[in-house]
């Protein structure tokens, strides 16, 4: 990948990402009907692992130390965050889920802060304040009464949060598609023992699989696209732009899987959730064009 990619079009990708997990929801859901909920991690992480081994064998010989320490990680890291919302989400309701899931975007900027010691802009923290009011208004989280679960999926996003941030770091130097298929495989790889470690100890006892045609087409949609390919294009295009930035884009996940939700399962946002969204996109677009329109209102009206 050449370092001339603009840190547009690596937004852009990223943006597209959001939109193709916000599907995830849907197919997730499809397929937990059918499989436990760790099992089908496993095989959703399998299933993507297979695929760069044969898609990108050529370049899995030669991996050095450093890039078996940064996947090792990450994978750590992305596995964790997985098992910890998944099982966050049997104790909590889906509404808390996706409210605490998004404070990624809240806790983005303290962990890039401390990793890599660099300043925040004004801009991307203005963008992450509104971002932050309008993910409350959108999910309208009952945090009253605060339980288990919703203490697991904040923990799941501190890893988010991490991963994103170390993502950034791991990838800044690198300039072939061979180290960057060989971090995609090692994630994979390291992302698979704790769902693992999962199904042992809750799932194998009383395990029950039906191998019906909606968890195939959920397998099929959540592995080879939102895993596999969408795994490719985070560590190819995050590098390009900065943790912070590509947090508040992954922040609009809640208000695709709410419209698809509308197309196909008939669910209507409510005016509350309207407004919430048009707040949180308000937040996205403050962090990427606030520094441009200030400096043509600052040229036009203030000069």
């Amino acid at each position: 990948m050449s370092n001339k990619v603009s840190h547009w079009k690596a937004e852009f990708m990223l943006f597209l990402m959001t939109l193709i997990w916000g599907a995830t929801f849907l197919f997730t859901k499809l397929g937990l009907e059918s499989c436990p909920p760790f099992l089908y991690v496993i095989f959703r992480f399998s299933i993507a692992l297979a695929l760069v081994l044969i898609f990108f064998n050529k370049y899995m010989n030669n991996i050095d130390r450093a890039t078996w320490k940064s996947g090792a990680i990450l994978g750590l890291l992305f596995g964790g965050g997985f098992v910890l919302q998944t099982v966050g989400l049997g104790m909590t309701n889906v509404t808390n889920s996706a409210f605490i899931t998004g404070l990624t975007v809240v806790l983005t900027p303290f962990a890039f802060k401390l990793i890599s010691k660099e300043k925040l802009l004004f801009w991307p923290k203005l963008g992450v304040i509104i971002a932050f009011i309008g993910l409350y208004i959108f999910t309208n989280p009952d945090l009253d009464n605060i339980n288990n679960g919703d203490i697991l999926t904040l923990l799941s996003t501190g890893f988010w949060a991490v991963y994103i941030t170390l993502m950034d770091s791991y990838t800044k130097d690198y300039d072939s598609n061979r180290k960057t298929m060989q971090l995609v495989a090692i994630q994979f790889v390291f992302a698979l023992p704790l769902p693992l470690l999962g199904f042992l100890l809750l799932e194998l006892p009383e395990l029950h699989v039906d191998f019906s045609t909606d968890l195939i087409m959920s397998l099929a949609f959540n592995a080879i696209l939102a895993s596999f390919v969408l795994t490719i294009i985070h560590t190819t295009y995050q590098r390009y732009t900065t943790p912070v930035k590509a947090a508040l884009i992954f922040s609009l996940e809640p208000i695709f899987a709410s419209i698809f939700a509308a197309i196909f399962l008939s669910e209507i946002l409510s005016t509350l959730e309207l407004i919430g969204a048009t707040i949180l996109m308000l937040g996205v677009l403050t962090s990427e064009l606030g520094k441009f329109v200030y400096n043509k209102l600052k040229k036009t009206v203030f000069k």
